[in-house]
């Protein structure tokens, strides 16, 4: 027997502003039967295949330790030094470079609310540099 991962599911003090962050920064949506609104305590958004849900509940508590699971993201269409360059605009903070010297590793940043996700190379800079079928990052 197996489960199926309905959502991966995020604590805020901000549940909208956090929601706000990560759509901007995967292109998830709200939704459109269900829209978001900054007065609710837990936010959705959707992956445009329907096969992922993102849910930020609100919590009285702030962030105090490392996250326990993190999210690891890479770009489609870009570089991963380029995605971080965007997430920072977007309101990520740089935490910890893992980047080695071949151009394999990743970056650790810290989304608004301090949690922890790691940017790793695009498929095509993989491509350019492992040889075929390494998962090095």
């Amino acid at each position: 027997m197996t489960v199926k991962i309905n959502h991966i599911t995020f604590d805020a003090t901000d549940p909208w502003v956090l929601a706000r962050f990560w759509a901007a920064a995967t292109g998830f949506a709200d939704d459109v039967d269900d829209p978001n609104l900054p007065e609710h305590d837990e936010t959705a958004l959707v992956s445009a295949d329907d096969g992922t849900v993102l849910l930020f509940i609100r919590v009285p508590e702030e962030k105090t330790a490392k996250n326990r699971v993190h999210l690891d993201v890479a770009p489609t269409d870009i570089t991963r030094d380029e995605e971080i360059s965007r997430l920072v605009e977007l309101g990520a903070t740089f935490h910890n470079d893992r980047r080695n010297i071949d151009g394999t590793g990743w970056v650790v940043l810290l989304d608004p609310e301090g949690n922890e996700f790691c940017v790793e190379r695009s498929d095509a800079e993989r491509a350019q540099t492992s040889p075929a079928g390494d998962k090095q990052q």
